[in-house]
């Protein structure tokens, strides 16, 4: 169970990471959040940046039945 949630499936990029910044911001340490994406660049680019703002990347697993770049769901944990 997450502590947060956000779904950025309908979301562009660089939205996407700023709508995942904002909550991360609203985290305390040691809090995680499941965050809904969808699409390649979203796919790449949150993860990524995630990481190099020093926070960490639990898992990155697509939902059941979607295609490679469908509906994914990455589990992040704030350290910093």
């Amino acid at each position: 169970m997450c502590d947060h949630e956000i779904d950025i499936t309908t979301d562009i990029c660089p939205f996407t990471f700023v709508k995942t910044k904002l909550l991360l911001e609203r985290m305390a340490i040691g809090e995680t959040a499941r965050v809904r994406l969808k699409g390649a660049a979203p796919l790449k680019n949150v993860p990524k940046s995630v990481r190099e703002h020093g926070q960490e990347v639990l898992a990155l697993t697509a939902e059941p039945g979607e295609p490679a770049e469908g509906v994914h769901k990455l589990i992040l944990r704030k350290v910093v």
